[in-house]
């Protein structure tokens, strides 16, 4: 434990949290069509994503996954694809669909699936993993793959305990949103140009 720097950390990861991206406008999106619940698990779902990027970058696999351009390649498809379907969806939501209740709700196990798979499936998280965690490791550290997992595992539970409030209140403010379908409707779309636009982003960009 002694062999990170934990006070930096901490407030490194805070800040990239808070930092408005797709995970947050997806658990945004979710809470406020179908309240808190919805909000919660779909952060949980984020942090789980997370944690099986602590599990690949702490075997190493981030730096194949920068050193592999075919691997980055592949990787960054099925991400912005993902990216992509999620922002059309959004973009699609009509006033039909804000009003009939049966329309708007998914289960909470698809909105965990949802959470976990936006993160998955994200070669950037892989390689942001790989980058940032070991800034915090200090030089001559006895265990400094050991140091990874703990700091990997703090950043997804540092999501959750910040995304997690964020999702539940905007859910309490879901009620009124939906008896203000036309508001509903320009956050929804605007949430889902802004997915499009990190699909596309994730797309052209290259390996560093």
């Amino acid at each position: 434990m002694t062999d990170i720097s934990w006070v930096l950390f901490v407030l490194a990861s805070v800040a990239i949290i808070l930092t408005p991206g797709q995970d947050l406008i997806l658990v945004m999106s979710r809470s406020i069509a179908q309240g808190a619940l919805a909000g919660v698990v779909t952060s949980a779902g984020v942090s789980t994503g997370l944690l099986l990027h602590t599990l690949l970058a702490t075997v190493g696999v981030g730096a194949i996954v920068q050193a592999s351009a075919w691997l980055f390649l592949l990787m960054k498809i099925v991400g912005a694809g993902y990216l992509l379907y999620l922002g059309i969806s959004l973009m699609r939501v009509s006033n039909t669909t804000v009003l009939t209740e049966d329309s708007v709700v998914r289960p909470l196990y698809k909105l965990y699936i949802d959470g976990a798979f936006s993160n998955v499936v994200n070669p950037k998280i892989a390689v942001f993993y790989f980058a940032f965690l070991p800034q915090f490791v200090q030089p001559g550290a006895e265990n400094p793959t050991f140091s990874i997992f703990l700091l990997g595992s703090g950043f997804a539970l540092l999501t959750f305990m910040i995304k997690g409030p964020i999702g539940f209140c905007a859910g309490q403010l879901s009620q009124w949103f939906r008896r203000k379908p036309a508001c509903l409707i320009a956050i929804y779309r605007a949430s889902g140009l802004v997915l499009i636009g990190l699909g596309l982003r994730l797309v052209l960009e290259k390996p560093d």
